[in-house]
C-alpha cells in the first residue's frame, strides 16, 4: 500500500457510540499509511473500547481525562490541540457534535477541539433519527461553516434495527478523504463536504428545483433553433439532491441522457413551456437554474414545413424568450431560500458572470467555459466558478459533471439556513 500519509501526525478523537469499534480498525488504516496516531478517547468511547487497545494499535499513548496531572502540569490539552497535522473525529457523536458546534469545553476532547487551529475532519455516527433532527442539522451547519469537514455518514442497518443514514463511514472512505484534505492543503473556511457529497440526509424534507439541457424553439413542424447542451450537468444535479434526502423535481428540455432515478421528471420543449413547469413546481427551498434556455425564438412558427423553391428564403425574425432565472430570483413571495443561476460564457467568463449575477438577482452564479475548445458543452467533465453576490469567486479544478453536481449540492446544503 502507498505509504500516502508518511510521517503525517493524526489526533484521532474517538467518540462514545456503538462504532467506536471501528475506530480500532481506523488507527491501523491510517498507520498503514504511514500516519503517527495518538488516541483521544472520551468518557462514552472508553464503554465501548478501552484506552489499552487504542493504544497498543496506535503504538503511542491514549489520552483520556482533562485534568490529568502529568500532562496538564505542562498544559497538555493545548499541545494535543497544536502538536498535529490533522484531527479525526470518528465517531463524531450528536453529542461530541453539539460540543463542538456550541464551544462547549466540558472535557479533554472538546477542550481540544475548541483549542485547535488544525484541519478537522469529523465522520458522523448516530441513529437515523437523530442524523436527521433539525438540532443536529443545525450544528452540522456550524461546523461547515466553521470549516469543518465531513465524510460521511452512510445507508445500512443500524443498532436499533433501523436502516438509513448514520452508519460511520468505512475506515478506509475515512482514511481517503483525510488523505484528500491533507493533500489539498486545505485549510478550515473551504468548501465543507470533503468527500464530494452532502452527507445522506443533508437535504431531507428539502423540496429543490432543477431545470436542465436545452430549450427547442420551432421554426416550423420540423426545424427548429436550440443548443448544443447535453442536460448531464443539471441532471447530476439533480440526483445528488436526491441522494442527499431533497425531494428533487427536474424540468428538462430535449436531451437523449435517461432520467436520474428518485426525482420528479418534467419534460418540456421551449423556454415558455418550462417557466409554466418551474412556476407549477415551486414553491422549493433551492432552485437551480442549469438549463441552457434558448434566448430567443422565432416571432412566427409555420404551420408546414417550409420549403427550399430556389428564391430567397424570408428572413426568420426573432423575439426575446422569457428570462426564467431573473422571474424565479425576483419574486415578491414565494421566492426559493437559495436561487442559482447557470453562465455559460465563451469569452470573459468571469466579467460576463459578475454583470449576469447582479442583473439576474440569484444568489449563487456558476460560471463556466463553454467555448469550443474548452469541450463543456455536450462533454463529461466541467470548470466552474462559483460567483457569489458580494462578487467573491472561487474557482473549482476540472472535474467529471457528476463529481461537480455533488460538490455544488454540499455547498448549497450547508448555504440552506437550518
Amino acid at each position: 500500500m502507498t505509504r500516502s500519509l508518511e510521517n503525517r501526525r493524526i489526533l484521532l478523537v474517538i467518540g462514545g457510540g456503538i462504532a467506536a469499534y471501528k475506530s480500532l480498525d481506523l488507527i491501523r488504516r491510517l498507520r498503514e499509511r504511514g500516519a503517527q496516531v495518538r488516541p483521544l478517547l472520551t468518557r462514552g468511547a472508553q464503554e465501548f473500547v478501552t484506552p489499552l487497545a487504542a493504544a497498543a494499535l496506535a503504538g503511542a499513548r491514549a489520552h483520556t481525562d482533562l485534568f490529568d496531572r502529568a500532562d496538564e502540569a505542562e498544559i497538555g490539552h493545548i499541545k494535543l490541540a497544536r502538536d498535529a497535522d490533522a484531527i479525526v473525529v470518528a465517531p463524531a457523536t450528536a453529542s461530541l457534535m453539539a460540543r463542538m458546534a456550541t464551544g462547549e469545553a466540558s472535557d479533554l476532547a472538546a477542550t481540544v477541539l475548541l483549542a485547535t487551529t488544525l484541519p478537522i475532519l469529523i465522520a458522523p455516527a448516530m441513529n437515523v433519527r437523530m442524523w436527521q433532527h433539525p438540532a443536529t442539522r443545525r450544528n452540522l451547519a456550524t461546523l461547515l461553516g466553521d470549516g469543518v469537514r465531513v465524510v460521511g455518514p452512510n445507508d445500512g442497518a443500524m443498532a436499533e434495527a433501523e436502516f438509513g443514514p448514520g452508519r460511520l463511514a468505512e475506515p478506509n472512505e475515512i482514511a481517503a478523504a483525510l488523505e484528500a484534505m491533507l493533500a489539498g492543503g486545505e485549510r478550515p473556511g473551504g468548501f465543507g463536504f470533503l468527500a464530494g457529497r452532502a452527507p445522506a440526509g443533508a437535504l431531507a424534507g428539502r423540496r429543490v428545483l432543477v431545470t436542465s439541457g436545452p430549450t427547442h424553439e420551432p421554426i416550423d413542424p420540423v426545424r427548429y433553433l436550440a443548443n448544443r447542451s447535453s442536460g448531464r450537468q443539471g441532471h447530476a444535479i439533480a440526483a445528488a439532491a436526491a441522494a442527499a434526502g431533497a425531494d428533487v423535481t427536474l424540468v428538462s428540455g430535449p436531451v437523449s441522457i435517461p432520467d436520474p432515478a428518485g426525482v420528479r421528471m418534467i419534460h418540456v420543449e421551449t423556454a415558455r413551456a418550462m417557466l409554466v413547469a418551474v412556476e407549477e413546481a415551486l414553491p422549493a427551498d433551492i432552485a437551480v437554474f442549469t438549463a441552457a434556455v434558448g434566448d430567443w425564438r422565432p416571432a412566427e412558427v409555420g404551420q408546414n414545413k417550409i420549403k427550399k423553391d430556389g428564391s430567397e428564403p424570408a428572413p426568420l425574425r426573432l423575439v426575446e424568450n422569457p428570462d426564467i432565472l431573473a422571474t424565479v430570483a425576483g419574486r415578491s413571495s414565494g421566492r426559493p431560500t437559495l436561487v442559482v443561476g447557470f453562465a455559460a460564457e465563451t469569452d470573459d467568463v468571469l466579467a460576463n458572470a459578475l454583470k449576469k449575477i447582479a442583473r439576474k438577482g440569484c444568489d449563487l452564479l456558476v460560471a463556466n467555459d463553454v467555448s469550443a475548445s474548452g469541450g463543456v458543452m455536450g462533454g463529461l467533465e466541467n470548470t466552474v466558478h462559483l460567483v457569489s453576490r458580494d462578487g467573491s469567486v472561487e474557482t473549482w479544478p476540472t472535474l467529471d459533471k457528476d463529481e461537480v453536481g455533488r460538490r455544488l449540492v454540499a455547498r448549497f446544503a450547508a448555504l440552506l439556513p437550518v
